[in-house]
């Protein structure tokens, strides 16, 4: 069975190593957001993308829940030392994998082009997609200014409220090679525990992909980033409660009008009265370790009737 899943973040990282735990990796394609790239000392980053990489590889850091294991910071010690541009945190393991996507961007590989190729030095075996191509920057309107995403969560730790968001480029992006297709033949749709605005919505906002997922021909289920309607890290309950009025599993459903046929959600969150034609499904969705990734996996699939 073919699986599609949209991810952004660290929860879907732990998502998606439970989803490949009990399917066939070979089987998954994985559109990744790209919202949330950033240009850092002249390097591109793509911290969704590189999220799933090092989770799905096993490189990823564990404890400090972003970046890369055994990780040391001589680089950017260096570069703080020369007053240069240290507010995001760039490890030396890191920067080499920025090094080398940065060349390949720069001798005229697509985005998509270069992921496959870091993907395959690294031994991913899901297909590991960029929503697209094309420019796309979220940007975050708050009180205090609008922001590049970067700048609002890594730069200002997201202390200012958001009041909107704002997906640059995205009226004019298309969707990356690969993506409609895996959408178009997917026997299931999954959507990651994942923050509703900034890591699924730039995914959402590309045209084609949403069209893709208007069409679906099997089930897309969604995973509610909430726990008793609070995020287990980052903003997403803050954002959820300022701009959709509230964080039930409704609100986040909402997020999905059309596009999401089962809203899985944790035990503390149920029972849960969801919009027309969304059914509900309640399950411990904490994953703290690589079994409730995979009891969380085998939940969503066991949800949309697939075998897990």
């Amino acid at each position: 069975m073919t699986i599609a899943v949209l991810s952004g973040g660290v929860g879907g990282a732990r998502f998606l190593r439970g989803v490949v735990s009990v399917v066939d990796p070979a089987d998954v394609t994985i559109v990744g957001n790209v919202g949330d790239d950033v240009e850092v000392l002249g390097l591109h980053v793509s911290p969704d993308l590189d999220s799933v990489l090092y989770t799905l590889t096993g490189l990823a850091d564990e404890e400090r829940g972003w970046g890369r294991a055994g990780e040391t910071w001589h680089a950017l010690e260096t570069v703080a030392a020369l007053g240069g541009e240290a507010w995001f945190r760039l490890g030396d393991r890191d920067i080499g994998l920025h090094l080398v996507r940065t060349q390949l961007l720069r001798e005229g590989v697509p985005l998509s082009g270069a992921t496959e190729r870091l993907a395959h030095a690294l031994g991913l075996e899901a297909a590991l997609l960029p929503a697209t191509d094309d420019p796309l920057r979220t940007l975050v309107e708050t009180p205090a200014g609008t922001f590049p995403f970067q700048t609002w969560f890594v730069g200002r730790a997201h202390r200012d409220e958001v009041d909107a968001v704002h997906y640059a480029g995205a009226p004019d992006a298309a969707p990356a090679p690969g993506v409609v297709e895996a959408l178009d033949s997917a026997a299931l749709v999954l959507i990651a525990p994942s923050n509703p605005y900034v890591s699924i919505g730039p995914i959402l906002a590309v045209p084609g992909i949403r069209a893709a997922l208007e069409r679906r021909r099997g089930p897309c289920v969604a995973v509610s980033p909430l726990i008793g309607g609070r995020a287990v890290k980052g903003p997403a309950d803050r954002m959820l409660a300022r701009m959709a009025g509230g964080t039930t599993p409704a609100h986040v459903a909402a997020c999905y009008a059309g596009l999401v046929d089962v809203l899985v959600v944790d035990e503390r969150d149920a029972p849960a009265e969801l919009p027309d034609g969304v059914r509900c499904v309640a399950t411990r969705t904490l994953m703290t370790d690589l079994e409730a990734s995979r009891r969380l996996a085998a939940a969503a699939l066991d949800a949309a009737g697939a075998p897990a």
